[in-house]
């Protein structure tokens, strides 16, 4: 600032603008005199707007000449595009001057810099211009085949695309969209004969069969009540529909969505209208009401109507790949609407929550940012329902600090410790034994046994007990017992000798899902003591019990509740400390050492 001001002062300026008109080198003194002359009026000590018109012209001309240093024009219309944005009477001058087809010459040289300048130059020219020129610039732009060059060769070009191209993108895109917004702000004039007429031709589309007409042959009033129940079948919420259509947004840039889906999708518009006038009243999806909605929806998803950012880069490829994108992105939008109805099995009192799950659909589709309508359709119809659920859940977990990195690398350090304490209660469970139901041959439950774990974790002691008498108190009074030391192998289910090859019945099915048995030795041969559990939480237990003797993984289903259920529990307690502190995702880097460890004091020095 302190130089800008000092060159200023000495009227470098003035000596810079000579140059620059005078044009008698048109190579690099040429290009280094536009660069100092932006760079000096980018720190505003002088007005743009104090710029002669002789001097803007003459830089025009560098624009519209076909220059042999290829450095000259990208600086004339950077020059250019800060006089248009902060001078509108320069501006004019500028778009009255510069044609738009020597931008479009310039865009399509294989050159970034000065298709990023010549883009630049053209969205400051849109950005300047009242609405209706704007409308008339974009069409005559997109007759010329801009939007599909910038598809092919702009973003998808082989070399990355810098932020200040996918800014001017962005602007691009938002000045597309806002041509929307007169109709978004326009209500419907019930007393317009031809918006009459358009609601007439999406009702007879959906319900009269090509060459009849559902009125033919009715009196008036009969006729005007067979189109009011049309209409509500149609999803409107009023028999006129004029009185839905008055709110705004979206006025009528509803009308116009239903309008082209219509036409332009007729089978699945029918479909649609169809489908959901034939369910129970409750669970029909309102496809007028639905479309109102949506066309709110996109409108603030794509922030129509709004002021450009002066940052912002978030532009959608896909809008630069499709005519009528808009609409196209409506028709997607209803389907989806519908389908996500259906997973919902929703009713006409859950309309909002429909819309909320299909609004983060949208908005996590349209995040990614797809490069074109088919792939933005794939991606968003396998967002559903249960995806979108599972999806806040794992945000719900991460804003929780649950899946942060650190708090994963705690939670593995306390699963030794708290996989120990589940093994002692399994353990602790075994010695205070169950009863269990013997099943005899002809499947009769007519027999009781008890089983216990010793003390001291050597022993099974096990007998049989009688029908209503209560668990023995002491050891010695059940007969057998099974060292754990023999005990070889858990089968469960199916692998079971006392249920294998029992047919496959239902009493069947639900003894596997209870029965386990250890194989032990006796003497030489192989044994087996067979459990049928009195419940599945027993099952769980005693199959985690018996593992963690047998030094095997507990694998149960249970373990796996208690085990997260401890986890969270451990993890929230030993975080007490730390809440609302946010957990960085990586530790903090160790600092290099000292260049050397002269201040470490060395008790080897005697003190005198």
């Amino acid at each position: 600032m302190t130089f800008a001001r000092e060159v200023i002062s000495r009227n470098g300026l003035q000596r810079l603008g000579t140059i620059i008109e005078d044009g008698d080198d048109l190579g690099e003194v040429l290009a280094l005199s536009l660069r100092a002359f932006s760079e000096l009026m980018e720190h505003g000590v002088v007005s743009w707007e104090t710029l002669s018109i002789p001097f803007v012209r003459k830089v025009v001309c560098y624009v519209n000449m076909n220059l042999m240093d290829a450095s000259v024009p990208p600086l004339a219309l950077g020059l250019l595009e800060s006089v248009t944005l902060s001078s509108p009477a320069l501006g004019q001058l500028v778009k009255s001057e510069v044609p738009l087809d020597r931008l479009l010459v310039h865009l399509q040289v294989m050159n970034q810099q000065l298709q990023t300048k010549a883009m630049a130059l053209l969205t400051a020219l849109l950005q300047g211009a009242s609405p209706v020129e704007r409308k008339h610039m974009l069409d005559y732009l997109w007759q010329r085949n801009l939007r599909q060059f910038i598809y092919k060769n702009i973003i998808h070009s082989a070399a990355p695309m810098g932020d200040e191209m996918a800014h001017h993108l962005y602007v691009l895109q938002a000045l597309m969209l806002g041509l929307l917004e007169p109709r978004m702000r326009t209500p419907l004039d019930p007393y317009s004969q031809e918006q009459r007429e358009q609601l007439q031709v999406l009702r007879q589309a959906a319900f009269e069969v090509e060459g009849e007409s559902s009125g033919a042959g009715l009196s008036a009033d009969r006729r005007r009540s067979l189109c009011a129940r049309e209409f509500r079948k149609l999803g409107f919420s009023n028999s006129n529909p004029a009185q839905d259509l008055e709110r705004v947004p979206p006025g009528l840039l509803a009308l116009d969505n239903m309008l082209y889906f219509s036409r332009n999708a007729p089978s699945a518009y029918s479909r649609f209208v169809l489908e959901n006038s034939s369910r129970e009243d409750k669970h029909e999806c309102p496809f007028a009401r639905g479309s109102i909605q949506l066309t709110v929806l996109l409108c603030e998803l794509l922030r129509v109507g709004e002021p450009c950012s002066e940052t912002a880069q978030d532009f959608s490829p896909m809008f630069f790949g499709q005519d009528q994108s808009f609409h196209e992105l409506f028709c997607v939008g209803i389907q989806l609407l519908n389908k996500t109805w259906k997973e919902m099995r929703a009713t006409q009192e859950d309309f909002d929550k429909v819309m909320q799950v299909v609004r983060e659909q949208l908005a996590r589709t349209l995040a990614l940012k797809p490069t074109s309508l088919e792939l933005f359709r794939t991606k968003v119809n396998a967002l559903t329902y249960g995806e979108v659920l599972r999806l806040r859940q794992t945000e719900r977990l991460y804003q929780e600090g649950t899946l942060a990195p650190p708090i994963l690398e705690l939670r593995e350090k306390l699963k030794p410790e708290l996989m120990g304490l589940i093994r002692q209660q399994r353990l602790l469970h075994l010695c205070e034994g169950t009863l269990f139901r013997k099943i005899s041959s002809r499947r009769r439950q007519d027999k009781l046994w008890f089983c216990c774990l010793s003390p001291n974790h050597k022993l099974l002691q096990y007998g049989d007990m009688e029908e209503g008498a209560s668990p023995p108190t002491t050891l010695e009074s059940l007969p057998e017992q099974l060292p754990v030391a023999d005990m070889r192998a858990l089968l469960t289910g199916k692998d079971c000798p006392h249920v294998r090859e029992k047919g496959s019945g239902k009493q069947n099915k639900d003894l596997y899902e209870l029965a386990f048995s250890i194989s032990y030795d006796r003497g030489e041969e192989e044994a087996y003591l067979n459990f049928i559990a009195p419940s599945k939480q027993e099952f769980y237990l005693w199959t985690d019990g018996l593992s963690a003797l047998l030094g095997s993984p507990m694998g149960s289903e249970q373990t796996r509740l208690d085990l997260e259920q401890l986890l969270t529990m451990e993890t929230k307690l030993r975080l007490l400390e730390l809440e609302n502190v946010p957990i960085p995702e990586r530790p903090p880097p160790v600092p290099p050492p000292p260049t050397n460890f002269n201040f470490c004091y060395d008790c080897s020095i005697a003190e005198p």
